[in-house]
């Protein structure tokens, strides 16, 4: 019997304690070219997302937004929010502006950690936006946009001076860790939360 309750964070350092060098492969949105790296690289670097977003004044069940593609930043981040007891709310990229607007702001993000594809998207929706104090840019110094976005960081600096220690908080495996709104339905989408046991 398993004597801890279960945080998905765990799930990364397992993978980076017994299979360090097995590769995570994404493609770059940057210029579509694969991006290879481990898993101890995937979990020292989501450690300093950790620090990174509890400086920036992440708090204990705070939902905190994404807007991205499936890439290694994507999942550092997922297991970064969810694993200080945050709730990561994975933005569906291909619902309407609207209905991104609307789902944003219903789940109160604080934060959102966006790919540069939808940068021109949130620049028209960020006035609209009124829970969102910090846009993160999924990107490198050097493909950083010049962007209207209030607040952008770009995500390589943020993380760049961050310490790769992190002691992982515990709390009850019923805590909410995902939050994903249904799409193609009648009305407004509605929000579902996942539990680090399910």
């Amino acid at each position: 019997m398993q004597d801890a309750p279960v945080n998905l964070a765990h799930v990364l350092e397992h993978a980076a304690r017994f299979h360090s060098e097995v590769e995570v492969v994404s493609r770059l949105v940057e210029d579509n070219t694969l991006h290879r790296y481990t898993y101890a690289d995937a979990y020292r670097r989501t450690k300093q997302l950790a620090n990174a977003l509890k400086r920036l004044g992440m708090q204990f069940g705070d939902r905190v937004a994404t807007l991205a593609w499936n890439t290694f930043r994507h999942l550092e981040a997922w297991y970064a929010i969810s694993g200080q007891g945050g709730i990561c709310h994975t933005v569906n990229p291909r619902l309407f502006p609207q209905q991104i607007d609307y789902i944003v702001n219903h789940a109160e993000d604080t934060i959102l950690l966006v790919d540069l594809t939808f940068v021109p998207l949130l620049e028209q929706l960020q006035d609209k936006l009124s829970s969102v104090k910090h846009f993160i840019v999924l990107t490198d110094e050097a493909n950083m946009p010049e962007t209207q976005l209030r607040n952008a960081i770009c995500y390589e600096t943020l993380i760049a001076g961050e310490s790769d220690q992190f002691q992982w908080p515990s709390f009850p495996e019923e805590t909410p860790a995902g939050l994903c709104y249904t799409s193609g339905t009648t009305g407004n989408p509605k929000g579902s939360i996942l539990t680090h046991a399910n």
